[in-house]
């Protein structure tokens, strides 16, 4: 089954500082990295490919008013600010023929990496404070999702926690 992504280019370039003009080619994959990676840890298998398989129209369905609400309200905003952590640190790098390049435009300036690795932060606390929100609601309406607790074998589980580290005295 192909990888459907749960956001489109435009949900990303209209919820993010993501410039209107950038080629969606140059961050695709980070959408896909993100909802590999952070999406299918907090959903699991079973609920990330129910959403999947509902998208694009089926979504829309009147019997499928819970997904939609749960991708809406919940995952979306968790998959944008994911798929920008993750997306930042490559933004302008570019790999070619003729080896990896950095650009930069004649009327600015580039940022150092203190205040590139700033930004991911920032954007990483966001992220981590949308999936708070999705465990959150996850916890109390798990029985609406069978799919959230149906995953079996090899199939990933859902982290129940949105503990994100930190020292805990």
């Amino acid at each position: 089954m192909a990888t459907a992504l749960l956001i489109t280019t435009t949900d990303l370039k209209k919820f993010s500082v993501l410039n209107g003009n950038v080629d969606n080619d140059k961050f695709i994959m980070y959408i896909e990295i993100a909802q590999d990676i952070h999406i299918k840890q907090y959903l699991g298998t079973d609920l990330l490919e129910k959403l999947q398989s509902l998208l694009p129209t089926d979504i829309e369905l009147v019997g499928n008013v819970l997904y939609k609400t749960l991708l809406e309200i919940y995952v979306k905003p968790m998959l944008i600010h994911w798929a920008q952590v993750e997306l930042m640190p490559f933004m302008a790098y570019t790999i070619s023929n003729g080896g990896v390049f950095k650009h930069s435009a004649e009327n600015s300036q580039s940022v150092d990496k203190n205040e590139i690795d700033f930004l991911i932060e920032k954007e990483r606390s966001i992220a981590q404070n949308y999936t708070r929100r999705f465990v959150d609601y996850m916890c109390e309406n798990s029985e609406l999702y069978p799919e959230y607790l149906s995953n079996s074998g090899a199939d990933v589980n859902p982290d129940k926690t949105s503990d994100f580290g930190g020292w805990i005295l």
